[in-house]
């Protein structure tokens, strides 16, 4: 195809006619001058053997500390919410962010905050492991009230069944063992 540049090394155009109403032609792939991601994760995750270390009078202070954490690194955060035993956010994790690096900062930065902040007494660390489940643009606002209303909901059902029932919906099934069980 002429006139659409040379191609890099990998195969990627470098002078891309960025009028094209494609990214793909022919043989050739470029980068779009104009990407477009919605990427909501449901991220859920424990504290260590489901210790109920999180105070309901204090968690505020964890959630700002996450959510500040969170938006600092071009996270939008829609939704925090738990209870003293696990932590759920509701967030668009940007494309050029691995979700994977992104848990595992967050759990490392929060666990320090928390090590040092006097009113986590009795916190040693979260818990091995983490849940991270898309969700539909239709249905973020249900999982935003669900996150919501945590408190009310776990009247009913504890962390392990909410956590079983959540991989049970995303079809996983094989289920060793949930986050903060006890090694």
């Amino acid at each position: 195809v002429q006139g659409l540049g040379t191609s890099s090394p990998r195969g990627l155009r470098q002078e891309a006619d960025l009028h094209a109403p494609f990214c793909y032609m022919a043989d050739y792939c470029y980068l779009c001058p104009m990407s477009y991601t919605s990427l909501t994760y449901h991220l859920v995750f424990g504290t260590f053997r489901r210790m109920p270390v999180i105070d309901h009078e204090h968690e505020k202070e964890l959630y700002k500390y996450m959510f500040d954490y969170s938006t600092a690194r071009g996270i939008y955060v829609r939704r925090i919410g738990g209870m003293p035993d696990h932590v759920h956010i509701l967030c668009d994790i940007p494309a050029k962010i691995a979700v994977a690096s992104f848990v595992q900062t967050l759990k490392a930065e929060s666990s320090k905050f928390m090590q040092v902040n006097g009113h986590f007494p009795a916190w040693t660390t979260w818990a091995e492991g983490y849940g991270a489940f898309s969700v539909d643009a239709s249905s973020r606002e249900t999982r935003r009230k669900y996150i919501m209303n945590q408190k009310e909901h776990h009247r009913k059902r504890s962390f392990a069944d909410e956590f079983r029932e959540l991989l049970m919906e995303y079809g996983i099934t094989e289920i060793d063992k949930i986050l903060g069980d006890k090694r």
